[in-house]
């Protein structure tokens, strides 16, 4: 991915370098590399190290820990995408006989399945995946420690499940179909499961010295899918714009929204923090902005992929260290640092093609019981529906083709909206999800639920 410098401001730029700089000294990390996207490319790219003269660029390989989970997640998806699972599926009805059965394929996604954080011991991250041979050495003799579905309970076993679960559905091993249907689609040449020079070297830093211990580089075995691979900042800026845009070649725009959206019920720390966990992906409420991506973390490395869809901008930040700076605050500082200081030019007002009358009709005031709320047209043939004050229940719709629209957000998500009209043709109605919206408070002229009083409206006398 071409990088090009010039399409950031000299004051965004250093700012962005600040940012870098600090995180590499106070984080006494070896090396920090880090990329910001915006439009689709590779808008900057910096970089800190400890060696004079020896700066780590774009093409240099780290390994990025847990961000293999959002590529094994994305393997799972284009599964389901060809019809071949359903994310509602039991993983018993495609790999029987793991312990875990009852957890669903959607719950392993989103890390609610149930299962155990951490494979039994030894630390399955700095020793030889050969020691985990089957299933059984990876899962433990009780897989499940919550109830499947109850609670959001990071599990790095439950990655190496989905991992078998491509493996068995595909007929290949997990490597071979990660290159095939997603890297070498993406052109994420410099993204694999083994170090390919340059590379960087992982690395301990003593918490009371300013001393370093190499780490080994461990092949984690069944473990790959939960944290094997090693790439670059050019690469997972690649990686970010399909987060934020899909690829029909790999899985489509609906479904990397699909992704991206909350699919695991929080836990209460969760809650105050603003966190939530989608299908492979991290979700967070920062800045007043919600960033989504994953970090990852392996003995001698950092990783860190934020991005802000609405703001069209993605942050890469990798670094050489097994403890030090914070990547993830880093990730969301750089997209804060560049959407602040050049925020996004809207696209220009253009009015919609047009419309056919009985659609535009339906725009305009509509009331539910009291509550009044706006009904809008939207450029992708859809609706919005919002209310026309304070706070309340808003949802987009998207048309069905039939005359109604369903729903894809908050509330009313999944709900349908249908126009309800009198014998001569007239519109009566709306009704969503049996909720009756009419143009005036309880039109007597409308099916209200429980009738309109005769009396109509009066005041206190």
């Amino acid at each position: 991915m071409t990088t090009s410098q010039e399409d950031l401001l000299p004051a965004t730029r250093r700012s962005l370098l600040h940012r870098i700089a600090v995180a590499q000294s106070e984080g006494r990390a070896p090396s920090l590399v880090a990329a910001v996207v915006r439009g689709g490319r590779t808008v900057w790219h910096g970089a800190r190290t400890s060696v004079d003269g020896h700066g780590p660029d774009e093409d240099v390989q780290y390994r990025i820990g847990s961000i293999t989970k959002t590529f094994t997640a994305v393997l799972v998806l284009r599964l389901r995408d060809e019809g071949v699972l359903d994310l509602g599926d039991p993983l018993e009805k495609h790999l029987p006989g793991t312990g875990a059965g009852e957890a669903t394929i959607a719950q392993l996604l989103a890390h609610s399945g149930g299962l155990a954080a951490e494979s039994p011991a030894p630390w399955w991250e700095r020793t030889p995946g050969t020691l985990r041979p089957e299933l059984a050495d990876v899962l433990g003799k009780q897989p499940l420690l919550h109830p499947a579905g109850r609670r959001h309970h990071y599990s790095n076993p439950g990655y190496t499940v989905l991992g078998a679960l491509v493996e068995k559905l595909r007929g290949a091993p997990w490597e071979e179909v990660l290159r095939r249907e997603v890297l070498e689609p993406l052109e994420l040449n410099r993204t694999s499961t083994r170090p390919s020079a340059p590379h960087a070297g992982g690395w301990a830093v003593h918490p009371w010295a300013d001393v370093m211990l190499a780490e080994p580089a461990e092949d984690l075995g069944l473990m790959a899918p939960a944290g094997q691979l090693w790439s670059t900042t050019d690469d997972l800026a690649r990686f970010a714009v399909f987060l934020a845009e899909g690829d029909d070649r790999v899985l489509g725009a609906e479904t990397v929204r699909e992704m991206r959206a909350p699919a695991a019920p929080a836990e209460a720390a969760d809650v105050v923090d603003g966190a939530a966990y989608g299908l492979g992906l991290q979700l967070q409420h920062r800045d007043g902005r919600l960033l989504v991506g994953h970090s990852g973390s392996l003995p001698g490395f950092l990783a860190n992929l934020t991005l802000s869809v609405e703001d069209d901008v993605a942050a890469v930040a990798l670094a050489n260290c097994t403890s030090g700076p914070l990547l993830a605050g880093v990730g969301a500082d750089l997209v804060r640092i560049v959407a602040e200081a050049e925020p996004r030019i809207p696209e220009p007002w253009r009015p919609l093609p047009a419309a056919h009358a009985s659609v535009l009709e339906l725009a305009g005031q509509w009331y539910w019981g009291t509550h009044a709320f706006a009904l809008r047209l939207t450029a992708d043939d859809g609706l919005s529906l919002g209310p026309l004050s304070g706070q309340g229940r808003c949802s987009r719709f998207r048309a069905n083709g039939d005359g109604s629209w369903t729903g894809l957000e908050g509330y009313y998500a999944g709900e349908r909206l249908q126009v309800v009209r009198r014998p001569d043709g007239s519109l009566s109605h709306l009704d969503l999800g049996s909720f009756v919206f009419t143009r005036s408070p309880y039109d007597e002229g409308a099916a209200v639920p429980g009738g309109v009083d005769p009396e109509g409206w009066r005041g206190i006398g």
